[in-house]
């Protein structure tokens, strides 16, 4: 008997890389603009003295500019470190059933993550060879349901429909829609919470709000499931989310004009990346994200990102099956997009 085996072993999630240096970065879906003036502004005027004290463990500002700006009401609200943070509290608070939750084959990596961590017993759900979801093979017995709509890293948008259809037929588990980058297309489950008691959305301030390093997160769930959610988050920790952050969130989502430039920029630099990509070889599934996954005709896409990085320009590869002949190419500035597609035809070229 050695005190290892007392310790809980998992596989951690695997980040996209994070150069040290100046590079064209395009491979962890961040926005290439910054936030909002008004954020610049509020921190600016920030009293660091402050920081002696705990911030609001209800973070009623930040709720309160959430609800009112989605015209919902603030115990609909539940606000974390990040869609991860936020995920995570759900994993534990809602999968904590012996049946299998379900999930994609090819989703968001963290799931699998969260229920090894958790002890979550789960079955991924094969995505059919185009990348669409069929909603008949979640109507099996399960602990719970997780879809990300739009999905990632395929950034296909399933229609309401089906997805309303996954959650009517699960009246007895919980479905987490995870909404990750759904500002940027698709259509919103949001409604649903009036209709189902089984329905969680989760969204994230780190795309269309550019708020990725202030790790800002958020849900929407009937009252009876954010109470749970809160009860747990106050079992593990009260103080999740910091002063600035708090500050920084509550400001961006007042914003409303800001965040509707910054997110037309990245869909209109996305709908021109998709016409380029495609004069350069490369298919894909229509994204209604802040990426695209691409695969060339011809040339592997390792190597097209070994070439890349050559070139000091860092897009996605997941070394895993079905997916390693893509690529996950995050939506930059114009500029940036720009010497992407001069560096990819002469990598093209020389393949």
């Amino acid at each position: 008997m050695s005190f290892e085996d007392n310790i809980r072993k998992v596989v951690p999630y695997t980040p996209g890389e994070q150069p040290k240096r100046k590079v064209i970065k395009l491979n962890t879906n961040e926005c290439p603009y910054p936030p909002s003036p008004k954020v610049f502004n509020a921190l600016e005027d920030f009293d660091a003295s402050h920081l002696r004290l705990y911030p609001d463990p209800e973070c009623t500002g930040l709720v309160n500019s959430i609800a009112d700006y989605y015209g919902r009401k603030p115990e609909e609200v539940f606000v974390g470190v990040g869609s991860d943070d936020v995920l995570s509290m759900c994993f534990l608070t809602f999968f904590a059933g012996k049946k299998p939750i379900l999930f994609p084959d090819i989703t968001y990596s963290f799931y699998e993550v969260w229920a090894d961590v958790y002890r979550i017993p789960y079955k991924t759900i094969p995505l059919k060879e185009n990348f669409d979801l069929d909603d008949e093979d979640y109507m099996i017995e399960n602990g719970g349901i997780v879809i990300a709509n739009p999905n990632a890293p395929t950034g296909v948008s399933e229609p309401l429909e089906k997805i309303e259809k996954i959650i009517k037929a699960n009246h007895d588990s919980v479905v987490i829609v995870d909404e990750a980058y759904i500002d940027f297309g698709g259509e919103t489950a949001l409604p649903l919470i009036d209709k189902y008691e089984n329905v969680i959305i989760t969204r994230t301030m780190s795309k269309s709000r550019a708020m990725a390093g202030m790790r800002i997160g958020y849900a929407f769930g009937p009252e009876k499931l954010i109470k749970y959610l809160n009860d747990v988050k106050f079992s593990v920790n009260s103080y999740t989310m910091n002063m600035p952050a708090l500050i920084a969130g509550e400001e961006a989502m007042l914003d409303k004009r800001y965040f509707e430039q910054i997110r037309d920029k990245v869909v209109a630099t996305r709908e021109r990346s998709k016409d380029m990509l495609k004069k350069l070889g490369f298919t894909f599934r229509d994204s209604k994200t802040n990426f695209i996954f691409a695969k060339h005709e011809r040339v592997p896409a390792k190597y097209i990102f070994e070439k890349l990085k050559e070139h000091d320009i860092y897009v996605r590869y997941f070394n895993k099956p079905r997916i390693d002949d893509h690529l996950r190419i995050s939506i930059g500035t114009d500029e940036e997009m720009d010497e992407l597609f001069k560096a990819l035809e002469t990598i093209l070229q020389e393949a």
